[in-house]
């Protein structure tokens, strides 16, 4: 199931009905940040994940 050129545009037509000209580049802002947040979050887990991984001997590879 693809969403494609017209349904995008529909939707940015209704967000642009719901919440009006003024508001909506609040709204993209808030998206934006809350999505460099989220971004930050997922980077940081994977980071700690990584390292508590190699700390049990997980992730290296045993040398024969």
């Amino acid at each position: 199931m693809n969403i494609g050129l017209p349904e995008v545009l529909l939707i940015l037509l209704l967000i642009l009905l719901l919440f009006g000209a003024k508001k909506l580049p609040e709204l993209a802002r808030g998206m934006g940040e809350a999505l460099k947040e989220f971004r930050r979050a997922q980077k940081d887990e994977r980071g700690d994940d990584q390292d508590e991984g190699l700390k049990h001997g997980e992730g290296r590879e045993k040398k024969e």
